[in-house]
């Protein structure tokens, strides 16, 4: 369960002179937790976590977040970076620390011809895509449109194009990072290639990225999508999950798909109330590519069996990215982890329905992302990013309303991915991470071989580890914070 200060103003223990002089230098402001609106300003999605941090500097351009992280270094002060504050783990905000609030930096440019696209820290993938889609164009995101782009790209970036045009990460170009020491610096295959290479996967441990530069790709307008509700009853549900690996099987590239089990909720104003509470295997596709094509090839998903329930159709692109929108509502409980699994054979899909069948909650589900295609083609000296070789991502989300069921919600978690443990490598998609709880153990199975190489780039750009609320890979350094669980 999540644990906050008490204190009732974390900044009363700062030279007040220092906050005003740090005020007085940005283009952007302060927020403390005497200001009215500084509980807005230190929420985030999950529900589930609740942290009062000293300051808040909501920050208008990157020479505001060089001011910030310079202020945060000189007072000693632990950093958080906020900038869409979706992560399950809570790393927009911390206790008694500086958050760097990027969310107001909401700039983006495309240039169509070039096929790219650079937009601020605090852009969401709603936003990207609405701005890349007026030019037929795209870049791989998220399937949540209110997803900041930045901690998404940073950590992979799973969505709907991946196995067509690869992860978030494979797809950016450049990037102008705002380092430990102040620096603003640039990142590209041309200039500092070793940080670029970290930022594709390594998690926010080498500055603040102030801007995404990225490679776009012809999608939509419209696209052929399947969204399908099957019966999830019995002994249908293991029936589903081996006709979706079959169909994997011999999917092409352009498919890009999600299986997900779970509960219909009582939500009269999306759900029928005739199939309230029937359990369901969703499949989820896009097709990235010709309509009539995308028809034809998505058709078995839709026929499988009778449906609960079938929104599958021709839509806008952006559109398609919505869809999960109303599932993941602000304010929520949340608590995912997640394993890549080498194998989905029959003993693998019947120990999955065992646990996906022991969900605590009606809200939560156990999701399959089927891995292939692109996703497979970078090298290690692409990226940092690892579990390219994974047959599927298994991805149980624990989401509920009540404090009073947090325990029953993460332990059902936690007991699911232990016990498919077997069934893995050991790697994981570090977005879907739990609290990270198993500490340095869980980071260097998460990036297996890559781990040594990121140790050595967190020691030349972040010797003393002050980016250390995220996905933290300490450097080898005796005078580093350490962060060590």
């Amino acid at each position: 369960m999540e644990l906050h200060s008490e204190t009732p103003d974390a900044s009363a223990t700062i030279n007040q002179s220092t906050i005003t002089g740090l005020d007085a230098r940005l283009s952007g402001r302060v927020i403390r937790p005497s200001d009215t609106d500084y509980d807005q300003a230190r929420a985030v999605w999950n529900g589930l976590i609740d942290r009062r941090p000293a300051l808040i500097v909501r920050c208008q351009d990157t020479s505001d977040v060089v001011v910030a992280v310079t202020y945060a270094r000189e007072q000693r002060l632990p950093i958080a970076v906020r900038g869409g504050s979706h992560n399950v783990a809570g790393h927009a905000t911390c206790d008694d620390g500086l958050v760097i609030d990027l969310s107001p930096m909401k700039r983006i440019t495309v240039s169509p011809d070039a096929r790219l696209a650079r937009a601020e820290g605090g852009v969401t993938w709603g936003e990207l895509d609405a701005a890349t889609q007026a030019h037929g164009l795209a870049t791989p995101g998220g399937v949540y449109s209110r997803t900041g782009i930045a901690g998404l790209t940073l950590g992979g970036g799973f969505g709907w194009l991946r196995n067509t045009y690869g992860l978030a990460c494979d797809n950016l170009v450049a990037a102008q990072v705002v380092t430990a020491d102040g620096r603003v610096i640039r990142a590209s295959e041309t200039e500092n290639r070793d940080l670029l290479w970290g930022l594709r996967g390594g998690g926010g441990n080498f500055g603040v990225v102030t801007e995404f530069e990225y490679r776009l790709r012809p999608v939509g307008p419209e696209v052929m999508f399947a969204f399908v509700f099957h019966d999830g009853s019995g002994e249908h549900m293991a029936r589903a999950i081996r006709f979706y690996r079959d169909f994997c099987a011999t999917a092409p590239n352009a498919i890009n798909s999600i299986a997900v089990c779970g509960i219909i909720p009582p939500q009269d104003e999306i759900y029928p109330a005739a199939i309230h509470h029937r359990p369901f295997v969703l499949f989820g596709a896009l097709y990235a590519g010709p309509v009539a094509e995308g028809q034809r090839a998505l058709r078995p998903l839709i026929d499988f069996g009778t449906p609960l329930l079938d929104f599958s159709g021709v839509k806008p692109y952006v559109e398609a990215q919505q869809l999960f929108d109303a599932d993941f509502p602000d304010g929520l409980r949340y608590y995912w982890k997640s394993l890549n699994l080498t194998r989905l054979d029959d003993a693998v899909i019947n120990r999955l329905v065992e646990h996906a069948r022991q969900q605590p909650s009606v809200l939560s589900t156990t999701d399959l992302w089927h891995i292939g295609g692109a996703v497979r083609r970078p090298s290690a000296d692409e990226a940092a990013f690892h579990g390219r070789d994974a047959a599927f991502l298994l991805n149980p989300e624990a989401n509920w309303e009540d404090p009073r069921d947090d325990a029953a919600n993460i332990r059902w978690v936690r007991q699911f991915v232990e016990d498919m443990r077997e069934f893995s490598d050991g790697s994981r998609y570090l977005n879907f991470a739990g609290f990270q709880e198993e500490g340095n153990q869980m980071m260097r199975g998460a990036f297996g071989p890559q781990y040594a190489r990121l140790v050595a780039l967190k020691n030349t750009y972040d010797p003393t580890n002050l980016f250390h609320l995220n996905q933290n890979i300490p450097p080898a350094n005796p005078g580093a914070i350490d962060t060590a669980i």
